[in-house]
């Protein structure tokens, strides 16, 4: 089954892309377990925190991966409709947004179960996360 998934996806990666497609941008962002209040924002270069603010152009993609053990619910609390789809997005899974009109979005993720329940240490209460997006 794995064999299978990493053949179709790197089939997906060296097809060509047809004469006059757009290729959106795509930022990628992960939930991360820390120590201190439980979960931040991330993204491969840096911490952003719990609470943070990012821009995109319209049209962009944000990929969210959960890179803990718990699992989230996601819901929009500002901004033009999305299609979000399922609130739950379970730990390890990623969660892709398309952003197709401009305006300020947030999306606000909390942990289903407690670091206990997971076996996860922290020092306080966990967080709940929430991500303001700009798209332009």
């Amino acid at each position: 089954m794995r064999r299978r998934l990493l053949l179709v996806a790197l089939v997906a990666l060296l097809a060509p892309v047809p004469a006059g497609a757009v290729i959106s941008p795509t930022f990628r962002m992960t939930i991360a377990h820390v120590v201190k209040n439980c979960h931040v924002w991330t993204t491969p270069m840096k911490q952003l925190g719990a609470v943070t603010r990012i821009s995109v152009r319209r049209g962009a993609r944000v990929v969210i991966r959960i890179d803990c053990p718990m699992d989230f619910d996601f819901v929009q609390v500002a901004g033009p409709r999305l299609q979000l789809g399922s609130r739950r997005t379970f730990g390890g899974q990623t969660r892709t947004i398309l952003f197709r009109r401009a305006g300020v979005y947030r999306i606000r993720a909390t942990n289903i179960q407690t670091p206990e329940e997971r076996g996860l240490v922290t020092l306080g209460p966990p967080n709940t996360l929430l991500v303001t997006i700009v798209v332009k």
